[in-house]
């Protein structure tokens, strides 16, 4: 190892001294690599093990590596749905002298994919819509907090299953800003590159076959244009409304409640005569249901996961007589009785596949096509069983520690 080698970390990681920074990322040896699928990128790209978890490594350049850690550093301190940066590695020289290239270290995101292994493995082409949704919701989440993206695409994302749906992750942020309030320019541009991207992306998927020829591409990339201008509209418009309908203002707070969001407070305005009240969200957080469930059972889950492990929770109330009881009371009955016996049925070995939480979001989905099939109730034990035989079985292993010590 050279002595000019610096390494620029928030934490102290004394092992990233003993990875192999000598040699080019692309000639690492096999027993450093971890083999998990890697999307396109422009830069060499590997996945690295480092005592016990996953990291992402990519060659750029020095000002480049620093900006980018500087500016995913930022987004983290904002909550923004993006990878954590590790460490910027600079001063690389191979063993003849010749200098290398900068590394930008990330922490991989456990259960996250790129996009193409998603569709070169097992998905159908619906999975294009559940994508493009996912990168909208991304999209507007990330206008919000003030970040311009630069460079969307799906291959600048990572995606995590969501209770039958997708949560997206921005993975790359070379090309990003962050300002204190987004212009909409900015928004405009990043959408139309978004489109375009997109639209370019899927024809790639068709030629190489992993996308049914049938799919209208154009429609797709269409698509994220459209329901970026819904949800967005959905969360700054102003309402106007009558001072004796003050029910209105509790809609609107249910209405985005219900597309995952918190209202933090309100701009709230009164004509001159007082007759109408003009009302307009000021602070919107994403992950409203997922908050809820980590308050009531400490679960880290993904929105729509949150809201159908909530939704079980609220069954289990009614079927056990507990709908006097405090839900909190009632959530933890809920994980001892019901939730983590069910995940604990699984066999370990096959425990790696899915997140806990997407594992009992299908095991309810396959209870539930059972029972309509057999006509009555089936019990959680009898199709836990027969979910792990008929589907868990032949899923590929979504584990994203993929090294015989990982959890």
């Amino acid at each position: 190892m050279s002595v000019s080698l610096q390494i620029t970390a928030a934490y102290p990681e004394p092992a990233l001294f003993d990875l192999p920074w000598h040699l080019p990322l692309e000639n690492w040896p096999e027993e450093t690599i971890a083999a998990l699928p890697r999307g396109i990128s422009r830069h060499v790209v590997q996945f690295a093990h480092l005592e016990g978890r996953v990291i992402a490594i990519k060659e750029i350049s020095d000002s480049i590596a620093h900006r980018e850690y500087d500016m995913l550093r930022d987004l983290g301190k904002i909550d923004a749905p993006a990878v954590t940066p590790l460490a910027v590695v600079t001063g690389r020289v191979s063993a003849d002298g010749s200098p290398l290239q900068a590394a930008l270290i990330t922490e991989h995101l456990p259960y996250s994919l790129p996009y193409r292994a998603l569709f070169g493995q097992w998905l159908k082409p619906e999975t294009a819509d559940r994508l493009i949704d996912a990168l909208s919701i991304l999209l507007v989440r990330l206008h919000l907090l003030g970040f311009y993206w630069g460079d969307v695409s799906l291959s600048n994302t990572l995606f995590r299953r969501d209770a039958g749906a997708f949560a997206a992750y921005l993975v790359d942020a070379e090309t990003g800003e962050l300002y204190e309030k987004l212009s909409n320019g900015k928004r405009t541009y990043d959408i139309d590159v978004a489109r375009t991207n997109i639209i370019g992306e899927l024809m790639d998927l068709q030629s190489g076959e992993m996308l049914d020829a049938d799919v209208n591409v154009i429609a797709l990339g269409d698509r994220l244009e459209e329901r970026y201008a819904t949800l967005w509209g959905e969360l700054t418009r102003v309402d106007s409304f009558a001072t004796n309908e003050r029910w209105r203002m509790d809609d609107r707070i249910n209405r985005l409640n219900s597309l995952g969001f918190d209202v933090g407070e309100f701009a709230m305005t009164t004509d001159s005569a007082g007759t109408s009240v003009s009302i307009q969200p000021v602070v919107v957080d994403a992950g409203h249901y997922h908050r809820q469930i980590m308050r009531l059972t400490g679960l880290d889950v993904e929105e729509n996961q949150a809201r159908r492990l909530l939704n079980d929770i609220e069954s289990y109330r009614a079927h056990s007589g507990l709908t006097d009881e405090p839900l909190r009371t009632v959530a933890q009955s809920w994980m001892l009785n019901i939730f983590e016996p069910s995940v604990s049925a699984i066999p370990v070995h096959l425990r790696g596949r899915l997140q806990p939480a997407e594992l009992y979001h299908e095991l309810l989905e396959h209870r539930w096509y059972m029972s309509e099939k057999a006509g009555h109730d089936v019990s959680m034990a009898y199709s836990t069983r027969s979910y792990i035989e008929q589907i868990l079985i032949h899923r590929p292993d979504e584990r994203a520690l993929l090294n015989s010590g990982g959890d």
